[in-house]
């Protein structure tokens, strides 16, 4: 069963998301310490100046040769070669990252084969990376936040398995909206959000009898960048 919400985000509306979510991160960021900058974020291997060069570069997509070399290193693995790219962008200091994003926060440039809902959820969620385990916090719309699962839960490889929510009815709380059949998932839109997209973190405010088998399938599978 495909997901069910209320109407989804447009272009438009979808872009001033992002700009908002790349200023909320780049104001989290802004107050770290270097110990912070350095800590795990919720995305396997990543810490959380990782995420953010992620998210600041999203703007700055590779040249198309870097991204041919970076592909032979990664021997064709999407995932592996966004991780590649990505520490290897995280390199620069934590104040040009920050003011990256500031000054490209409301860019509409596109990096290679995506589109804008891809680009919300993916702003969206690493927002989260960062925030959650910093014990900070990013609001995420809860329209929006709709709009980015309907679009993460149809996407599979080379990103997820494609089957990884199955048995599953999601059900949010805050809004309408619900994905799937089978064993109740149900809590805020923000949570579903996060384990949709492979996250762990965000059981905590779940309930319904498929949250511990959602949680065993969560946890036996990396969160990708």
């Amino acid at each position: 069963m495909s997901a069910n919400t209320s109407p989804l985000l447009d272009r438009e509306a979808s872009w001033r998301v992002i700009e908002e979510q790349r200023l909320a991160i780049a104001d989290v960021l802004a107050e770290l310490t270097p110990e912070e900058w350095e800590m795990p974020s919720l995305c396997d291997r990543w810490r959380i100046r990782d995420v953010a060069a992620h998210v600041a570069l999203t703007p700055h997509p590779p040249s198309l040769g870097a991204l041919f070399v970076a592909g032979l290193r990664a021997n064709g693995n999407y995932n592996r070669l966004i991780d590649d790219l990505t520490v290897r962008a995280a390199e620069r200091q934590p104040a040009e990252l920050v003011a990256l994003l500031r000054t490209h926060a409301s860019s509409r440039k596109l990096p290679g084969p995506t589109n804008y809902r891809n680009i919300l959820f993916d702003t969206m969620v690493h927002g989260q990376d960062i925030a959650i385990p910093l014990g900070r916090t990013i609001e995420v719309p809860v329209d929006a936040a709709a709009t980015g699962a309907t679009t993460a839960a149809e996407i599979g490889w080379p990103v997820w398995q494609k089957r990884r929510l199955d048995g599953f009815a999601l059900r949010a709380t805050d809004i309408d909206w619900s994905h799937g059949a089978g064993s109740e998932v149900r809590g805020p839109m923000a949570a579903l959000l996060l384990v949709v997209t492979g996250r762990p973190a965000g059981l905590a405010r779940l309930t319904g009898d498929g949250v511990p088998a959602l949680a065993d399938r969560l946890r036996g599978a990396p969160v990708a960048g």
